[in-house]
């Protein structure tokens, strides 16, 4: 297992911009490859989900449990995800991702907001709007109202 950078302090949220981004870089950096236990020690044990149309669900179990379906479903999972503010506790992100199906091989990508909400240096609110697609098609509006 690759060594992930160290945060310089666990127990408290991110205060500045610069904060904020090396948290943003540190959580994309588990997502290559998959580093599922730290990615849930990175949320509160409590954790809310809101993602997408995924039924909100809370807790490590739930997320643990979707964090390993997802990672089965997305093979060569590439992630660029960029810090776009920071408010009180509240954390903006943006990403775009590339992986191929695992079922049926399809080259997919995908584009994304995120909201994150920090308690004690963890995540402890992650609501996600985002619109998935094969990398070999261009999508209209019209497409993503069907």
């Amino acid at each position: 297992m690759a060594a992930q950078p160290a945060r310089k302090d666990e127990s408290s949220n991110p205060k500045t911009a610069e904060e904020a981004r090396a948290f943003v870089g540190y959580v994309k950096s588990l997502f290559m490859p998959w580093n599922i236990d730290a990615l849930v020690d990175g949320f509160t044990e409590d954790c809310v989900v809101r993602f997408g149309t995924v039924p909100e669900f809370r807790g490590h179990d739930a997320l643990r449990a979707f964090f390993t379906a997802r990672s089965s479903k997305q093979t060569g999972y590439r992630l660029d995800k960029h810090f776009r503010s920071l408010m009180n506790d509240t954390i903006a992100n943006v990403w775009e991702g590339e992986w191929r199906d695992a079922e049926s091989g399809v080259a997919m990508r995908g584009y994304g907001v995120e909201i994150w909400v920090m308690r004690g240096g963890k995540i402890a609110v992650w609501e996600a709007a985002f619109n998935t697609g094969r990398a070999d098609q261009k999508n209209s509006v019209a497409d993503l109202l069907r």
